[in-house]
């Protein structure tokens, strides 16, 4: 089984217009898109805190090397 296609897509998306209503759908992806953007921040936050500790352990080890 591959990927879906567009009848696939077509179909899943009627039955979640039939299940939630017109008047929920844009509610719903507001609500998906702010957790992508909160899930992309957490993850560049993380990323920058692990190179940050990187970096400082670089230091470190340049420094026990010099003396």
């Amino acid at each position: 089984m591959g990927p879906f296609g567009g009848w696939e897509i077509a179909i899943i998306l009627l039955i979640v217009l039939i299940i939630f209503g017109p008047t929920k759908l844009p509610q719903m992806g507001r609500a998906m898109g702010q957790a992508i953007k909160e899930f992309k921040k957490a993850g560049r936050e993380l990323r920058s805190e692990v190179t940050k500790l990187e970096d400082d352990e670089d230091k470190k080890d340049e420094k026990t090397q010099k003396v």
